[in-house]
C-alpha cells in the first residue's frame, strides 16, 4: 500500500456480507431457525441478521431475487476518516470507486464499494448501529453480550471469515488484497509452476479474515465459496452435525483443516446455495514478525484435511455462486 497519509486506512475487520437468495423462506428458515442467527430488522425486503455474540447491526443480509448471487463483502474501518482514505488510495491505484451514502444500507453510514480485479464487489464502512437488545426474551444477562446464547438451532457465536473463489489467477486477488487493502499472507499453497493457488490472510489476528482460492473448474473470476460462522470450542461443532441432521440438512464433515487447524463442518443453504462453514478452534497470529506458511499441493491431503471427512467431498463443497453482481444494484 503506497503511503499518501501521515496514518495509512486499515481495516478492522470483516463487517458482513448481502445475499440475493432464490428461495428467500428457505434461506431465511436455514439461517434463522436452523443457524440459529438472530434478526435485528427486515426494511424494504431485506432481512438483517447477526450471531448472539456479533455486537454491529448485522453480520449477514438476505434478500429475494431471481438468480442466487452475494451483492457485496463489507470491512469495517479502523477509523472513520479511513473510509475517504481508502477511496483516494484505490482511485490513485485505478479503482473505480462508488460511494454509498449512511442509509441506503439499514444501520450503516457512508460507505464505499468497489470490484477487486476478479470482478469481487468490496465495501468499505466505518459507522455501524449497535441495537441494544431489550426484549427479555432474546437479551442476555450479562452485560458484554447482547443475546442470550443458545436460544435456537446451532447457535455460533459470531462472523468468521469469508472465500471467495476465481477461475483466474488467485496473485491477483492476493497481490490486490495486500497492496491496497492492508492485509497479510498467513498461509499459503504454491503449485509447481510457483503460482500461488490460494491463501489465506487476514487484518486481524485471525489465520484468515479472507481466504482465497482459484480453479479452472469454477464458473467465473468471481465466486463465493463459503462464508464462515464461528463457535466456541469441537463440542459445538459435534453438536451443529446433530442439529443440520435433525432438520435434514446434508452436511460434510465434520473434520479438521491442516491449514488454520480449525475443526470444521460444511452444510449449503437450501435457498441461496451459499455454502456455510461451521468453525471453531485454529489459531492466533499475534507475532508482528510472522512468517507465511507455504504449502504444495502434494500437501494438499494434509492441508485441506488433516483429519475427517474430506473437506473437498461431496457436491456441496465443489458448489459456489457469484460474486460480482452489479454495484448498482447493490445501492438502489
Amino acid at each position: 500500500m503506497k503511503k499518501k497519509f501521515d496514518v495509512l486506512p486499515e481495516i478492522a475487520k470483516l463487517g458482513h456480507v448481502a445475499l440475493v437468495s432464490n428461495d428467500l423462506e428457505k434461506s431465511l428458515w436455514f439461517f434463522e431457525e436452523v443457524v440459529g442467527l438472530e434478526k435485528t430488522t427486515e426494511v424494504d425486503g431485506v432481512h438483517y441478521l447477526r450471531a448472539w455474540g456479533d455486537f454491529e447491526h448485522h453480520t449477514l443480509s438476505i434478500k429475494a431475487g431471481p438468480e442466487p448471487s452475494v451483492d457485496h463483502i463489507a470491512w469495517k474501518a479502523k477509523r472513520p476518516e479511513d473510509v475517504n482514505n481508502f477511496a483516494i488510495l484505490l482511485r490513485d491505484a485505478g479503482v473505480d470507486v462508488t460511494e454509498v451514502v449512511a442509509g441506503t444500507e439499514t444501520g450503516q453510514g457512508d460507505a464505499i464499494r468497489f470490484q477487486l480485479p476478479s470482478g469481487h464487489h468490496f465495501e468499505i464502512y466505518y459507522q455501524m448501529e449497535k441495537p441494544k437488545v431489550t426484549d427479555p426474551k432474546l437479551k442476555s444477562v450479562l452485560k458484554n453480550q447482547p443475546y442470550k446464547a443458545w436460544r435456537k438451532g446451532i447457535s455460533p457465536r459470531r462472523f468468521d471469515h469469508v472465500n471467495i473463489a476465481t477461475n483466474a489467477q488467485a496473485s491477483d486477488i492476493v497481490d490486490f488484497l495486500a497492496e491496497n487493502l492492508g492485509f497479510k499472507i498467513r498461509e499459503y499453497i504454491k503449485a509447481p509452476d510457483d503460482q500461488v493457488v490460494a491463501a489465506w490472510m487476514s487484518v486481524t489476528a485471525l489465520v484468515h479474515d479472507i481466504a482465497v482460492m482459484s480453479n479452472p473448474v469454477f464458473d467465473t473470476s468471481h465466486e463465493l465459496h463459503h462464508i464462515s460462522y464461528w463457535s466456541d470450542n469441537a463440542q459445538d461443532i459435534l453438536r451443529a452435525a446433530d442439529i443440520l441432521r435433525e432438520n435434514g440438512v446434508h452436511f460434510v464433515g465434520p473434520g479438521k483443516h491442516g491449514i488454520s487447524q480449525a475443526m470444521y463442518v460444511y452444510a449449503t443453504d437450501p435457498g441461496s446455495g451459499v455454502r456455510l462453514e461451521l468453525f471453531s478452534n485454529s489459531y492466533l497470529i499475534l507475532d508482528p514478525d510472522w512468517e507465511p506458511v507455504e504449502w504444495s499441493l502434494e500437501e494438499m491431503e494434509i492441508g485441506f484435511t488433516y483429519w475427517g471427512e474430506q473437506a473437498a467431498a461431496g457436491e456441496d463443497a465443489n458448489t459456489t455462486i457469484n460474486a460480482g453482481s452489479p454495484i448498482e444494484q447493490a445501492i438502489k
